[in-house]
This record gives C-alpha cells, structure tokens and sequence, in this order.
C-alpha cells in the first residue's frame, strides 16, 4: 500500500480495502468556488482515484480570501485551469478532468453518468435543482453544501433510495423569494469548513465507512461554533423525475433586457450611459463605475426624479440579484422606459477588467 495513505490506512476502521475503494472512485464537483476547493483539495489528498472539475469561471482578486488553492498569480485564469495545475503538484497520481463550462440541462447527464457521485459546490438555486434531477435520473448520489452569512447546511441526498434535494425543497424559490445579495458576505474561513464536511461526507459515501447524512440536514453556525442536525424523509408526493426540465432558470415577473458586463463595459467606455447601482453606499464607495448614480435598491421609489426615464437605465449591483429586482421595480414605475440589467454584476465587470 502507498505509504502517502499510511496515516489513514492504518486505522482500523479505514484500512487498506476502503483505500483501494477511494483510488477506483470518481467524484464529479461542480463549482470550483469557496466551497469546491476545500472538497477537491481533501479528495484529491485522500487519494479518489479521478476527480472531474466543472466551472466556467476565472479567478478573481475576490475569491483570493477564502478560495485558498488560488493564488494572485492566477488572478484571470479559468479556475479549472488554475484548480488542476495545484491538485497535480499535491497528488500526481489523481486523474484530473476539466470541464470549464456551465453544467446545464443539456450536458449535466452526459458528464455525471461518468461519475460515481457528485458534490455540489455551487451558489444557486437553479443548478442546485439540476444537479439533484440529473442525479435522481441517473443514480447517483450528491453532496449537498450551502452557505449564508456565518452559515452553511450539508446534507446528502439521493443516497440508497434516500430522499433527494425536492422531499427538502420542493419548489424553486422565484426571484422575489431569493435574498438579498447585499447580505451574501462571507467570513473566509465558512466555506473551508463546510466544504470539508462535504468532502468528509463523500469520503463516507465512497467507501462506506461511519453514517452519511442521508435523511440529514447539518446546520452549522460559525458564530457560535454549534452544529444542529434536522430530519428529514423522502416525500412519496413528490413526483419521479424523469427527464430535465426545458429551464432552471430562476422564475422572474417580467421578461427582462439584460446586457453583459463586458458590453455595458464597452459601452460605458464610450460615455453618456445612464447607470443605475442600487447596491448600498458603502458597496458603492467601495467600487463603481464612474459616472453611475448611486440609488440602493430600498431607496429606489423615493429616488426616482433622480433616473431619466427618456435615457436607457442600465441598472446594476454586486452580482445580479438586485439589479433583477430592481427591474421588476422600475418596470412598474416607468413602463415606457428601456429598462436593462447588467448581468454577473460589479463581479463580473471585475472579472472583465482583470481580464481584458
């Protein structure tokens, strides 16, 4: 046996034959983000003998407090990229596959029937929904993990017939439904701890050793350092899925004109746009757009002679949630005017600067 593994193979509740089963299994994480790191550096180090990657994003200078394998050097590189060039200098002996695309409802099947389970290491509802679709079709068990403020939830579902992703939340939420983005801070450490419990969970999946959450939801609170476990059961009132949905795009009120940051970039590069930010006046302080006014979003109906409704509004914010809300705000207010949303954000426009 490779000595690398000795300090966990000489446990006598691990040992060698649960080793062997890391090094045949094949883990498929989607996102490469806060908590995809910790996962893919932990199974990587363990020993899971392929990991596939899959994230369409490139590093930014934002992700460097708590995406810990990223360093300032790779600020602007696919994460992909970047995540597997680190994995290989830790354990040469994992086999790596990148896929730097967005799993979506026309790929996830083809790329998650390759893999023994997934560990879902994303940041949104929708593919949240898709990842537990394609994994109840195919059966395969994922790892759940969420974060909010100084929380994060672990779970596993569609494990042995056990409940999946939709007994727990049946329904997406709409876009009213989501929170606030001004209060998706996160504390560096958060997602380091809850990625590790997920990988510590696929570990348990992948060789059968202890008792995975199945049925489980883990609440983890950071500030106060407690754990709180919930029950829950497979819901026989929830339909079978059978195939994908057509979208799993959030649900929204109104059929929004959207621009990327990269074509308000060039745009705004020209002057005279109208740029709506309705992030808080600390966020905007902190970073903006020269020349756009600063209207947050809870200020929106008091501020309004301050927008020239004659003008296209490019409405803008931190990563996308409330600029949308935004929209559907001012689409009530000025029906007559051109009203679009900067998709991805001032995150995105960071991303486009680092980059271009």
């Amino acid at each position: 046996m490779n000595s690398r593994y000795i300090r966990q193979t000489t446990l006598s509740e691990f040992g060698a034959e649960r080793q062997e089963a890391l090094k045949k299994s094949k883990v498929l994480v989607v996102g490469a983000g806060g908590l995809g790191v910790p996962v893919l550096t932990y199974l990587n180090a363990m020993g899971v003998g392929t990991l596939g990657i899959a994230d369409a994003d490139v590093v930014a200078t934002s992700n460097l407090h708590r995406q810990v394998l990223y360093k300032e050097n790779t600020v602007g590189v696919l994460k992909v990229t970047a995540a597997k060039i680190q994995l290989q200098e830790q354990n040469s002996e994992t086999t790596i596959v990148t896929y730097p695309i967005i799993v979506n409802n026309t790929n996830a099947l083809k790329i998650i029937q390759q893999y023994d389970l997934v560990v879902d290491a994303t940041d949104n509802f929708p593919a949240r929904y898709l990842i537990n679709d394609a994994c109840v079709i195919l059966n395969k068990p994922f790892i759940y993990g969420a974060l909010h403020g100084f929380e994060g939830q672990v779970s596993v579902f569609n494990y042995q017939s056990g409940p999946t992703y939709r007994c727990l939340f049946p329904t997406m939420p709409t876009s009213e439904e989501l929170p606030n983005c001004n209060d998706h801070g996160v504390l560096g450490i958060l997602p380091g701890i809850v990625g590790s419990l997920q990988a510590l969970e696929a570990i348990k999946v992948l060789t059968g050793v202890g008792e995975p959450l199945s049925g489980t939801l883990l609440l983890y609170d950071a500030l106060s350092q407690t754990i709180q476990k919930m029950k829950f059961y497979r819901d026989a009132q929830q339909p079978t899925v059978v195939k994908l949905a057509d979208s799993y795009e959030v649900s929204c009120e109104v059929k929004q004109l959207t621009i990327s940051a990269g074509e308000l970039y060039a745009l705004w590069d020209t002057g005279g746009v109208q740029i709506i930010d309705v992030r808080s006046e600390v966020e905007y302080q902190d970073n903006h757009l020269k020349g756009a006014t600063n209207i947050p979003l809870a200020d929106l109906e008091n501020q309004i002679k301050v927008i020239k409704a004659t003008n296209p509004i490019y409405v803008i914010c931190q990563s996308g949630i409330r600029s949308k809300k935004a929209v559907i705000a001012l689409e009530k207010i000025l029906p007559q005017s051109k009203i679009i949303q900067v998709t991805g954000g001032m995150n995105a426009i960071d991303t486009h600067v680092a980059t271009s």
